[in-house]
C-alpha cells in the first residue's frame, strides 16, 4: 500500500507562486501515474496535472502555462510548482498515485490528506 503526504500549501497573494510536495512511502511494486487534484468548496474534485513515469505531463486548461508538475522517480516525490496564482485556484490539493502492489496486481489509487491553497486577491 502506498502512504502519501503533502506539504506546501497557504495563504499567498494574487500573482503569488506555491510550491506542493508529495513523497510516497509504503510497499508496492511500481507507481505509475501520479498527479495532484484539487476541490474548491461546492465544487467535484478535477484534475489539475498529472505525470507518468516517463515524464510525460497533462495539464488541465485552467493551469497551463502556470503550474508545472515535476517526479521524482528514485525518491518517489512529485512536485506541483504553482506560478501566477488565481483566487480561483484556491481549493484543497490532493496528491493522486496510481501504484501496483505487485507485478501480477490490479492499479491501485492513493490519495494524500489534502493541503489547502488560499489565494486572496
Amino acid at each position: 500500500q502506498v502512504h502519501l503526504v503533502e506539504s506546501g500549501g497557504g495563504l499567498v497573494q494574487a500573482g503569488g507562486s506555491l510550491r506542493l510536495s508529495c513523497a510516497a512511502s509504503g510497499s508496492f511494486f511500481s507507481i505509475n501515474d501520479m498527479g495532484w487534484y484539487r476541490q474548491a468548496p461546492g465544487k467535484q474534485r478535477e484534475l489539475v496535472a498529472a505525470i507518468t513515469s516517463g515524464a510525460s505531463t497533462n495539464y488541465a486548461d485552467s493551469v497551463k502555462g502556470r503550474f508545472t508538475i515535476s517526479r521524482d522517480n528514485a525518491k518517489n516525490t512529485v512536485s506541483l510548482q504553482m506560478n501566477s496564482l488565481k483566487p480561483e485556484d484556491t481549493a484543497v490539493y490532493y496528491c493522486n498515485a496510481r501504484y501496483y502492489s505487485g507485478r501480477y496486481y490490479p492499479q491501485m489509487d492513493s490519495w494524500g490528506q489534502g493541503t489547502q491553497v488560499t489565494v486572496s486577491s
